[in-house]
Order: C-alpha cells, then structure tokens, then sequence
C-alpha cells in the first residue's frame, strides 16, 4: 500500500464499507457483518455517487472496498474471511481443514455457477437473459434435495455459504426466476435464513423493498 493510501484508511478509526446498495455480492459481506455485530461505517455508492479517495483506496475501479484502518480489501471472499477471523464468534468457517476447504469450494462454487452470470440477467439480449434464468433455476434445483439433509447448506450450522446464497435467493423474484415446486426445501431454507436478524440487518434500503 503507498504512503497516501495508508493515510487514508487512517483516517477511519471504524470499519468502513463500500457498497453498491443492489449489488448482492457486497450483500453477502453485510450479512457477516451483520450476523457478528461488528460496527461498522455503511456507505452506499454507485458509480455516479463514488467519493474521489475511493480511487486512491481501490486499484480495481470496483465499489466493494472494506477498510479497517491501514488494510484495504476489494475481494467479497476476503472480506468474509478476514471477518470471521478477526471476530470469531460467532464462528462461520469450521475448524477443521478439510470442512474449511470444503466450504471454501461450495462458495468458489456459488460464486462462478451462480453470481458468473448475473450480470446475463439485465442484458438486453432476450435470449441470453432467458439462458440465464434458466441456468439458475436448474443449478438452484439440483441442489435442492441438499436441503432436506442438512439445515443449513451441506451443515447444520450457519456459515459462510449461507451468506453467499442468501443474498441471491432474496432477489431471484427481482431476477424474474420462479422456483418449480420440486425446490421447496430450497424455498423452506430460504425463509429460514431471511428470518435470521443477521439477515434482516443487512438489508439496504433497495433490498428492503425486495419479496425475496
């Protein structure tokens, strides 16, 4: 990090995060924020809104960017691990290697199946559009019958994972992708992650208006 950027996370004596207020990937790290109770500065920007010292904080040109003083991290992963880390409790990560590996690759897993072609859901490319909403009904259906096993995703504890899916399965109305009934445990799980505090915490003022 240079000598400016150093300077400016040192202004912040707490937490900050940006975030873009639609953006679900960022909503993930606002659940584990919100599932620890770490207090932290909330700044809702896009791209139009995005403060100058951003620019200087993030090399990438992205919005989600959380500082805590002298460290600056872009990548949402990150942010969830460090945070589970640096406040332990409640834990979100297992203990043991091969279950954190495991959990590591379920979300790697989320992150390229599902988050990879969000953006496919807004183009203006009616096709390509339709392909992706089918894409994710189909993965989100075959994976279904995991619900049924466990009560949290492939665990009966709440963890990372579940701050990824979350967010997304809150705005799969908004996405305009509808559930056939074979996904109901998906749709059961669903509802039981939304009723989580955490959950409800982290939703920002658009997520609000979301059905889920």
């Amino acid at each position: 990090m240079s000598t400016d950027m150093t300077v400016l996370a040192n202004r912040r004596l707490v937490m900050t995060l940006y975030s873009d207020a639609i953006d679900p990937i960022g909503h993930g790290v606002r659940i584990v924020l919100a599932e620890k109770d770490i207090s932290v500065d909330i700044n809702y920007v896009d791209v139009e809104s995005r403060p100058e010292d951003l620019n200087d904080l993030n090399p990438y040109d992205s919005i989600l960017t959380l500082i805590d003083r002298d460290l600056v991290l872009y990548d949402a992963q990150i942010m969830m691990e460090y945070l589970d880390e640096r406040y332990p409790h409640p834990p979100l990560m297992p203990v043991d290697p091969v279950s954190r590996a495991n959990n590591r690759q379920f979300r790697y897993r989320i992150m390229r199946d599902l988050y990879g072609i969000i953006e496919d859901l807004n183009s203006t490319n009616d096709i390509a559009a339709a392909n992706a909403r089918k894409t994710i009904r189909d993965n989100l259906l075959a994976i279904a019958p995991i619900f049924s096993q466990h009560e949290f995703f492939m665990s009966d504890e709440y963890s990372l994972i579940d701050c990824c899916l979350a967010p997304l399965l809150w705005r799969l109305r908004f996405y305009g992708v509808k559930l056939p009934s074979q996904a109901k445990p998906i749709v059961k799980y669903a509802e039981k992650v939304f009723a989580r505090k955490g959950f409800q915490a982290s939703l920002s003022p658009f997520e609000c208006e979301l059905s889920g």
